[in-house]
């Protein structure tokens, strides 16, 4: 079984979210598929331990934006997944434009583009983002919990479900 590691963001600037449009990503079989992702990427090697270098990494190389450019920064939601032979584990993370004067550039993985809020629901996403994004605006955008988000396909239906429950810290004498 392998274990595969990846970051998201999403950013914040008044009544818009910051996306990708992507035509024919691996995550569906048609390569003229359009699929709408957050900003983001897999770890490298050095980031392993550190999910947040490598959101803040993928967020320049993907938009140009720096972290001076962001404020309030957030994980806010760890996904698992399992398909095929491999694990995902996505940490979505949170954040405000701060400085509404940067530039985004021209990104080699699709075109940029701000969505109102209001509008995300009508967009094809990843299973597992469109959850976090669901539950993020009826439940965790008003509190301070970092959230598990645990597909599950249960036999009954055969479809997909995303499981949320709370991370917290808890003291064992075991």
């Amino acid at each position: 079984m392998k274990l595969r590691n990846m970051t998201t963001v999403y950013v914040f600037h008044n009544d818009k979210i910051l996306f990708i449009k992507k035509t024919g990503s691996r995550i569906f079989s048609s390569p003229n598929t359009i699929l709408w992702c957050g900003i983001g990427g897999h770890f490298e090697n050095k980031e392993l331990n550190n999910p947040e270098n490598c959101v803040v990494r993928e967020l320049f190389e993907e938009t140009s934006l720096k972290e001076s450019d962001m404020k309030n920064l957030a994980l806010k939601y760890i996904t698992l997944r399992k398909k095929e032979e491999e694990i995902r584990q996505q940490y979505i993370y949170f954040a405000d434009l701060a400085n509404p004067c940067a530039v985004l550039r021209e990104c080699d993985e699709g075109e940029l583009h701000w969505v109102k809020i209001n509008d995300i629901s009508n967009l094809e996403m990843a299973f597992n983002n469109a959850q976090c994004l669901n539950h993020y605006f009826q439940t965790g955008k008003n509190d301070d919990f970092i959230y598990v988000c645990a597909i599950e396909v249960k036999n009954s239906d055969n479809m997909p479900h995303a499981v949320f429950t709370p991370l917290q810290d808890f003291d064992t004498k075991y």
